[in-house]
Order: C-alpha cells, then structure tokens, then sequence
C-alpha cells in the first residue's frame, strides 16, 4: 500500500478550513442533542417557554453555519483546482 501523506505534490486532505466547516456543520448538532441544557421552561421570551425559542433559534444559526461551511469549502477547492472559475 501506498502512503499518499509522503508524495510530493498533493496537498492534505484535512486542512484547518475543511476543520473550520466541519466544526459549523456539527455545531448545530450538538446544540440540539444536548436537551439537558435547554429543557426548561424558563426564561420565557414574548411568552414562548425556552425549550421553544431555543430550538427556533437554531434554523437560522445552523442556515448560516451551513453557509459559512459552504463557503469555505468551495473556496478551497478553487484554490486547489487553481482558477478562479464559477
């Protein structure tokens, strides 16, 4: 077998932006795993119990950190394909 981490030329395949997008697509995750740390009721917000707006909090957080994560990655694979094609 060869090992491809030692031939010249290629780059790494886990780099600090492919960590970076990793980390904004398990975030999401691991806050709502964790229900421990928002099953409760209190504090309320406009009346709506924080078991509620916690979760509803997270559609637009976890569409950003998608983003972000999409972002990143497209943008290295243009570094590494050399050009700056669409």
């Amino acid at each position: 077998m060869s090992d491809t981490s030692a031939s010249p030329g290629r780059r790494p395949v886990v780099t600090p932006t492919r960590v970076v997008a990793a980390l904004c697509l398990i975030a999401p995750f691991v806050g709502m795993l964790w229900v421990g740390s928002y099953g409760k009721v209190e504090p309320t917000f406009i009346g709506i119990p924080f078991f509620y707006w916690y979760q509803m909090l997270w559609v637009p957080i976890s569409a950003a950190l998608t983003s972000v994560a999409y972002v990143l990655v497209r943008r290295e694979q243009r570094e590494r394909k050399g050009g700056d094609s669409a």
